[in-house]
């Protein structure tokens, strides 16, 4: 099963990466320290890192092993971000990452509304859930705000790398049918 390759919002259009993109990730946030500090990945040190993140996402894509897409401001075309969908049997995970010149505008829960939103419309899928560091309290804000429940601490669940070598305590959020 795979979603659109486009999904529109009220105020952004989400569609699949392509290697055109990468120096606006790049340049938004994938070399910004404090947007990575809860992402699984480091600050991407050069362009040439950005593009071999771009090469994945466009080959998962292709095997239908995750689903990411950039999120594009409608008013003036601007890429601020990412969402990403993976699918397994009955159920769907997501991860997001934001530019921080855009946190607290409401993007992001309303790019992952409209994920959700769609797999849940899904026969085939009973749950959508996420989970974020324990410290990273706007993103479990976000998940709050799309009708997530906090299920619980998954103990040392996730290496964030930028904060520890070991795995540290995550928020797990979901929504069932």
């Amino acid at each position: 099963m795979k979603p659109p390759q486009t999904l529109e919002t009220q105020r952004l259009s989400l569609r699949q990466p392509v290697i055109e993109d990468a120096v606006s990730i790049f340049e938004q946030y994938a070399q910004d320290p404090k947007v990575t500090k809860y992402i699984g990945w480091q600050p991407h040190k050069s362009i040439a890192v950005t593009h071999e993140f771009i090469n994945r996402c466009i080959s998962v894509w292709a095997d239908g092993s995750a689903f990411p897409y950039v999120l594009i401001r409608q008013e003036d075309a601007q890429l601020v971000g990412m969402v990403e969908i993976r699918i397994t049997n009955y159920k769907a995970d997501l991860g997001y990452v934001l530019a921080k010149s855009e946190w607290g505008k409401g993007y992001m829960p309303e790019a992952v509304q409209a994920l959700t939103n769609w797999a849940l419309a899904q026969d085939q899928i009973y749950r959508v859930w996420a989970f974020c560091d324990v410290e990273n309290l706007a993103s479990a804000r976000v998940m709050e705000k799309v009708g997530m429940q906090r299920e619980g601490v998954l103990r040392r669940w996730f290496i964030h790398p930028n904060l520890s070598k070991e795995p540290r305590d995550c928020y797990c959020y979901a929504v069932s049918k």
